[in-house]
Order: C-alpha cells, then structure tokens, then sequence
C-alpha cells in the first residue's frame, strides 16, 4: 500500500470544499474566457422565461436577432412555412433543416431543439 497521511476529519471537509471552489472557480474562467471570444453569449432573462415556459426556442431565438420568418427563411435557405410549422410545434423539421437554421442564427443545434 501507499504512503498514508491522517487528518481530522473538519481539515478534511475543509479540503473538500476548497476543491470545489476551486472547480467552481475554473468553470468561471472557462465561460469568462469564451464570453470574451464570443464563444458563448448572454441570454436575456426573458428569453430563457420564454422558453421555460415551453415556447418554441426557434421563435424566440429568430425573435431575438431581430429577424422575420421570411428573412430568416432567405438567410437559411428554408421555406418561410416550414420555418412557422417548427415554430408552431406542428413540425419539428429535419435534421438538415434545424442545421441550417441553427447556423443562420448563429446559434447550436442544440439551441433550438
């Protein structure tokens, strides 16, 4: 067995949540670090409420740039109507089509689905 060390047992919880601060403060940084890079973005309070409440994250993304349907629908080369039958829950669009849109939005697939 390997060198062993005893320490009472509030060092050791005391150690534990230095570790965890210290996680804490490492993810911190990373999301600091990719707000900076423009990797990540700050969502407005009322868009994550939109969406918690169970509106369609197409909408409330597209909403968000500023963009119509049918300007949306040019930038991403999909139709205007598919675009209001995803955001209408009607159709949830292929795979290809969510790409598309996701890239137009500049946002991840994971986004809006």
């Amino acid at each position: 067995m390997g060198e062993m060390i005893t320490i009472p047992l509030e060092e050791y919880r005391r150690l534990q949540g230095a570790a965890a601060d210290l996680d804490d403060l490492r993810a911190y940084d990373r999301v600091t670090a990719d707000l900076a890079a423009g990797r990540e973005e700050l969502l407005p309070a009322e868009m994550v409420r939109r969406m918690v409440a169970g509106e369609a994250p197409l909408r409330v993304w597209r909403e968000h740039r500023g963009l119509t349907q049918a300007a949306l629908g040019e930038a991403a080369g999909v139709n205007r109507v598919q675009i209001a039958e995803i955001e209408a829950g009607r159709k949830s669009g292929s795979v290809e089509t969510v790409r598309r849109l996701a890239q137009a939005l500049g946002v991840a697939i994971e986004d809006l689905v």
